[in-house]
């Protein structure tokens, strides 16, 4: 219960962001692809370091951390909106990229180390369901409040991000402290036998950037989109993930991790290709929802990485994952707007070319993953030593 409410914390404050970012900075502060792009990589750069979290673990405990992460989320993204200028905006999103990092990779952790294996594909789409669901009545809220109750963007920012703060610190009040079911490493843990953990995790982090910055801007942009058009659209997204996300996640505990991320990859070489020549709105809008029920199978990579890896490399992992998975993440938004300028449809086959890399990288995954039989060449290998 505790994981879910504060998936539902983060959520507000994302999905605020989400609203409202593309409209507010193109209609208050002028921005083009190339200052999105720029603040999208400055946004990332916490990402990157997210691996610092090992090192704040020395100081704070991990549940403690998670809750303080997401208050910082909250303020960030609270006082966008009283800076309009791109400093104030840059200045805030990081403040925010902050917390959501630290978060994102404490979530990650707790949820590994507090979900037993063969229920962690389940509870993990249940995650996911809670967090649509709250971001679901975040877009309506917003929706509601720009075009019938009169409000400023700036309004909404706040709003969003101090339920958000207010989530946080109740639950920091009300939970008790979990002890740890095993002691975690407090360094910086890099283990050759996760190496396909790895590579899935950056070639992830790079499909994401592509679609979280540019998807929704080429709907302001190309299509003309109004900031309640894109609240509708997220909001179909998230109401038709509420129900999906929990069914896939027993998919993944039925089908195993390989199957269903050879369905994702495969499926995203599609979209991502329909998206860099789409003309109609409404087929962009198809895209767009398709897409995220695709990225709900990204918990797959995190199932599969519980069941390889030692119990005690939980914290230092996800730390270090979400660096992994932001390496691109910092410079590609930055390259990519500059490439928007002159060919929005090129940005889109990038990542067709991404998402085949992640294809073939899933097809290396074990039928059952577990130590010692991280890949299945080397599953392979080692029937055929049997053999011998």
């Amino acid at each position: 219960m505790l994981l879910f409410l504060l998936s539902a914390g983060m959520a507000i404050s994302l999905a605020t962001y989400m609203a409202l970012l593309n409209n507010f900075v193109f209609e208050r502060s002028g921005f083009t692809g190339v200052e999105l792009g720029f603040l999208h990589t400055l946004r990332e750069v916490p990402g990157l370091l997210a691996f610092t979290v090992i090192f704040a673990l020395l100081l704070v405990r991990e549940q403690r951390l998670s809750f303080i992460s997401l208050i910082l989320l909250g303020v960030g993204t609270g006082v966008i909106g009283f800076f309009p200028s791109v400093t104030g905006i840059y200045l805030a999103a990081l403040i925010g990229s902050v917390g959501f990092h630290y978060f994102e990779a404490l979530r990650q952790s707790l949820t590994l180390q507090w979900v037993e294996k063969e229920h962690a594909p389940h509870v993990m789409g249940q995650i996911v369901a809670v967090g649509s669901f709250a971001s679901l009545a975040t877009f309506g809220v917003v929706y509601f409040m720009l075009e019938f109750g009169g409000f400023d963007m700036r309004d909404v920012f706040l709003l969003g991000g101090g339920v958000t703060a207010v989530i946080a610190a109740a639950a920091w009040i009300i939970y008790p402290h979990f002890k740890p079911v095993v002691t975690q490493r407090k360094q910086i843990v890099l283990r050759r036998r996760y190496w396909l953990y790895y590579a899935l995790t950056f070639l992830s982090g790079t499909r994401r950037q592509i679609m979280t910055v540019f998807a929704a801007f080429l709907m302001v942009e190309k299509f003309g989109f109004a900031v309640s058009e894109v609240t509708l659209m997220l909001l179909a997204n998230y109401a038709i993930n509420v129900f999906v996300a929990p069914k896939i996640g027993r998919l993944i505990g039925k089908w195993g991790e390989r199957r269903a991320l050879i369905l994702e990859y495969s499926g995203l070489i599609c979209v991502f290709t329909a998206y860099a020549f789409v003309e109609v709105a409404w087929i962009a809008v198809a895209l767009f929802i398709i897409d995220h029920v695709f990225f709900a199978m990204a918990i797959a990579i995190k199932t599969y990485f519980q069941k390889i890896a030692d119990p005690a490399d939980m914290a230092n992992t996800a730390g270090v994952s979400s660096t992994i998975n932001h390496i691109a993440a910092v410079f590609m938004p930055a390259i990519l707007g500059i490439i928007w300028v002159t060919s929005p449809s090129t940005v889109f086959l990038i990542g067709t070319v991404f998402a085949t890399a992640s294809l073939l990288c899933s097809t290396l995954i074990p039928a059952r993953p577990a130590p010692g039989n991280e890949v299945a060449i080397r599953s392979l290998r080692a029937q055929a030593a049997a053999g011998e």
